[in-house]
Parts: C-alpha cells; sequence; structure tokens
C-alpha cells in the first residue's frame, strides 16, 4: 500500500497542474528514504521544466526532458500539491518547488519510498528495466499470462504480484480479482487452463479499472494529491473480511498467510 490504483490516482491528479511547470529546486528534509534521496538533487532539477506525467508500475515518473524524476510512495507514502509556504509535518521529506509558488510534498511516515533521478531514457533505470507488462494494456493477455505460469508451481497469487510477470497487482487487487475469476489463491499457477487466464486477465483489469474510479483504497495513510481518501475498500468483497459473509454466497470468508501477507477467499465461490 499505496499500490497501481493510488499511484495512478495520484498522478492523475497531479498531472494537470505540473505539465508545463518551472522547477525551480527541492527541499530535501530528510534523505534517509529506501534509498537515499541524491543530495545534488535541488541542483540538477532547478530550472528545468515538466514535460509530462507518466506511471510505470508503481513509480510516477516526472519526465524533465533529457532526464526523469523517478517517485515511489512505498507502504505510507503520498504525495500533495500545496503553496510551498505551508510549514512542513514531521513526516514530510521532500518538496519539489515549482516557479508558480506551489510544491509537490511527499509525506511518507514508514519511510519506504523513494525520490530518484535517471539521466536519459527512464525505462532503462534498473528499478524499471525488467518489469513486466502493464495490466490495462494490450500485451498483458491471456496468452502471456498462460505462458508465464507453465513452468510455476507456486500459487497463482504470488505469480501475478511478481512484476516480472505482470506489473501493479499488489496484494489487496490480486485477491479481489482472483475472486471475481473464481480462482482460490493457493492454487498453483501452472494449473490454469487457457480459459481461466483469460478469464484472471479481465478480472485484474476491471478490479484495477473499478478502484482507479473510485481513487484507490484508503487503507492506513493514502490519500490523494489533493489530501483526499480513496473509496474503493467500501467494495473489497474479500479483502479484509475475513469471518464475513461473502457477499456473494454467504459462505465465511477465509484468511491465510501466503509468505509474509495475508490473502482473503471465498472457499465456496472460488475453486
Amino acid at each position: 500500500m499505496p499500490e497501481l490504483p493510488e499511484v495512478e490516482t495520484t498522478l492523475r491528479g497531479l498531472a494537470p497542474y505540473l505539465a508545463g511547470q518551472e522547477i525551480t529546486g527541492a527541499v530535501i528534509r530528510n534523505p534517509h528514504l529506501r534509498w537515499p534521496i541524491p543530495a545534488k538533487l535541488p541542483a540538477v532539477l532547478r530550472g528545468r521544466t515538466i514535460r509530462a506525467l507518466h506511471r510505470r508500475a508503481k513509480y510516477l515518473l516526472i519526465e524533465c526532458g533529457d532526464g526523469t524524476l523517478l517517485l515511489h510512495l512505498g507502504m505510507s507514502g503520498s504525495l500533495r500539491l500545496l503553496p510551498a509556504a505551508t510549514p512542513a509535518e514531521k513526516h514530510d521529506h521532500f518538496d519539489l518547488l515549482l516557479a508558480n509558488g506551489m510544491a509537490v510534498r511527499l509525506r511518507d511516515p514508514r519511510r519506504f519510498g523513494a525520490v530518484l533521478w535517471h539521466d536519459g531514457e527512464a525505462s532503462r533505470h534498473p528499478l524499471l528495466a525488467e518489469l513486466g507488462p502493464e495490466p490495462l494494456l494490450e500485451d498483458f493477455d491471456a496468452d502471456h499470462l498462460y505462458r508465464a505460469t507453465r513452468k510455476r508451481g507456486t500459487p497463482v497469487k504470488t505469480v501475478i504480484m511478481d512484476n516480472r510477470v505482470v506489473v501493479g497487482v499488489g496484494n489487496i487487487y490480486a485477491s479481489e480479482a482472483l475472486f471475481r475469476a473464481g480462482i482460490r489463491p493457493q492454487l498453483a499457477a501452472n494449473r490454469l487452463s487457457m480459459a481461466r487466464c483469460a478469464r484472471l486477465v479481465q478480472t485484474i483489469r476491471e478490479t484495477l479499472a473499478e478502484a482507479i474510479a473510485q481513487g484507490g483504497s484508503s487503507l492506513r495513510d493514502f490519500v490523494g494529491s489533493g489530501g483526499n481518501p480513496g473509496h474503493f475498500q467500501q467494495h473489497h468483497r474479500v479483502y479484509g473480511r475475513a469471518g464475513q459473509p461473502c457477499r456473494a454466497c454467504g459462505a465465511t470468508i477465509k484468511q491465510l498467510r501466503q509468505g509474509q501477507r495475508s490473502s482473503f477467499y471465498c472457499p465456496v465461490c472460488q475453486k
């Protein structure tokens, strides 16, 4: 958390206000995030113009012509657009300063986020170069998922959360997509038929698209760029609902541990 829908929500909130803006500098209050914020970053950014904003997996990319600012929200981060003179609070670690007097402020209580710079083509950055396809684009399809699972005896939920297979399908949305597809999270991935791969691709897309439309899920700290929480958690069908009745059949939602994460499923609706 935040996952792909939360990052996409942040992107859509910021893009209309950032594209075309000149950067006057940056403020680093605490460089000790998941990777240290480069000390030279304020000087590198000063005088550049923001050309466009993109998302790759869970990374927000601020394109500045011959280089790109890479931002990751980690487990608790959020980006907010606010007047640069707004007093910083305890967990406000980084500001991107704009010529119009506004700032993009990173708040990250757990400090698992990232603020990095890459010269040249962003897709060649080591964090991005080996990523799989985007789940909402055409190159993520049933053929791709079928091929990716043939030699994988690990649970299907683990496979669809692997960024080398498909990017951005985090724990919440993996559980929700598998429920919609009628597939148990512990099923061995190589047991998926082509038809079930097609159904799972469809439900991953549907789940993510619906979550984006709802502004993401606000669990713990996430808010969008304007400070507003997401609402998709109100529509969760299995995630976080262990012991409650299934919204489809009434059976009791089950919970199990897979790796270091909790999975939720309906023992009747999912096979």
